[in-house]
């Protein structure tokens, strides 16, 4: 039996508004890239393009690997399933490193610093949705080639902190983290300034406080309406 008619009915309307509202939510109804998407997407892509450019660390990083120019470095790293043997010769030569091949390990040796800056030339062409400066350069796509520096510096501070150069294998993580990763996720997304986008941000997060509210609320005033109450 339903204790409260007038409270359950009340809370009844408000669930299935929200599913309805839920449902609109889902619906590829707002602008997109090309074509409509649904709203989960839509604020996606927005939260994106505005963390975008807080995300860019390249010209920082670029001030840090000066120290490192001239500083020549020989190491070994092996060779998997992501590392193709001729790809990772083709970006080495271009960063101006000398590659040599062995059975199992692939010997590396030149300027560090010359082979960062050349890594930092191509996260930055990727940050500026420049890819076919990229691909152009090294003859295959532009996410491979920064997904190949990713490996390539990886496996490169593993063998750096096994010689205990622990500075230099430091300022590969910082390349790999701070630059070759961010511009590979934002590649193909636009910048924009919060500024741009405020009133849009501002009734997002206010609109997602008010509808996880309005489900709970929905729920309260049905329990409430059916009798059931909390008691200590």
């Amino acid at each position: 039996m339903i204790a409260h008619k007038k409270e359950f009915t009340g809370g009844l309307v408000l669930h299935i508004a929200f599913w309805i509202v839920f449902a609109l939510l889902l619906s590829p109804l707002y602008p997109g890239q090309g074509k409509k998407v649904n709203m989960l997407d839509y604020m996606d892509s927005m939260y994106n393009s505005i963390s975008k450019k807080s995300a860019y660390y390249i010209p920082a990083t670029q001030k840090k690997i000066e120290v490192f120019k001239g500083n020549n470095i020989s190491l070994n790293i092996k060779a998997d399933a992501n590392l193709s043997m001729e790809r990772l010769t083709v970006l080495m030569q271009h960063a101006g490193m000398k590659v040599e091949a062995g059975d199992k390990e692939i010997k590396l040796s030149g300027d560090l610093g010359g082979m960062l800056s050349a890594i930092l030339a191509d996260a930055d062409s990727m940050f500026a949705n420049d890819g076919k400066t990229i691909s152009g350069k090294y003859g295959f796509a532009e996410k491979q080639v920064m997904y190949d520096w990713y490996n390539v510096l990886k496996s490169m501070e593993k063998s750096l902190t096994k010689q205990e150069k622990f500075a230099e294998s430091k300022v590969l993580y910082q390349v790999r983290t701070k630059t070759v990763e961010p511009s590979y996720n934002y590649y193909g997304i636009e910048a924009q300034s919060i500024k741009d986008k405020a009133v849009l941000v501002i009734c997002s997060l206010a609109g997602y406080v008010v509808y996880t509210m309005w489900f709970g609320f929905s729920i309260l005033f049905m329990f409430e309406g059916w009798g059931l109450k909390l008691e200590h």
